[in-house]
């Protein structure tokens, strides 16, 4: 039985540049595309508004009046000029209140969130965001601090991280949300995914990591050797 080896990502934000080691069981997982395909479909399906709709014949407006009376003229009866078959009647069956929404089961929708943050892993687009060096919003470094990484930038953060929040929101192409805003189709759509060291844990835990544990406190400098 082979044991994955847990992945490291870099500590953006720091006085130092150093790596976290990441939690194997989620960004290490494997990367099953039918799975992070079923996800992203019903996270975008749910997303829809379903206002698409028609009139019944009962919601047209007019045709109260017979258009001829019922026998004697040769033409076929008719009640009402807003029947389907006229021209400006009414739907037959008209499309109202339809649902989108496709089911995806719990374990399903984990473990394509684990392959989508594996494949960043894997792909060293990951990065862990150190939010301790804004000691007040400053949009000047937060553009500095994301000015190598490939947009769009998805940054997730606390909801009590303020400071941080309001640096990062009016970057162009940087869209800052919470672990409880996270889904799928963002991680697909980012081609750059930060994490506050704050909301790992809580991405952990809707990933499924075993009991939401913290990651390794491993950390290691570049340049040290290990």
């Amino acid at each position: 039985m082979t044991t994955k080896t847990a992945p490291k990502a870099p500590v953006l934000g720091g006085s130092k540049a150093k790596e976290v080691s990441l939690e194997a069981s989620v960004f290490a997982a494997e990367v099953k595309p039918h799975l992070v395909h079923e996800a992203v479909r019903a996270e975008m399906n749910a997303a829809r508004s379903a206002t698409r709709g028609g009139k019944s014949r009962g919601l047209v407006t007019g045709g109260r009046t017979k258009p001829w009376r019922q026998k004697g003229t040769g033409r076929a009866r008719a009640g009402t000029t807003r029947a389907p078959q006229w021209t400006g009647g009414g739907m037959a069956f008209p499309p109202n209140n339809r649902n989108f929404e496709v089911k995806v089961n719990r374990k399903a929708r984990r473990a394509a969130l684990r392959g989508a943050l594996s494949a960043h892993a894997s792909e060293g687009s990951f990065a862990i965001l150190d939010g301790s060096g804004f000691e007040a919003p400053s949009t000047k470094q937060a553009a500095e601090l994301v000015s190598d990484l490939a947009r769009p930038t998805v940054i997730v953060a606390t909801e009590d991280e303020d400071v941080l929040t309001k640096s990062f929101r009016n970057l162009q192409k940087v869209l800052v949300i919470t672990a409880a805003e996270l889904e799928v189709a963002t991680v697909v759509w980012a081609r750059a995914l930060l994490v506050t060291e704050a909301a790992l844990p809580f991405v952990l835990a809707k990933a499924g990591a075993g009991n939401g544990a913290e990651p390794t406190a491993a950390t290691e400098e570049e340049g040290e050797s290990e």
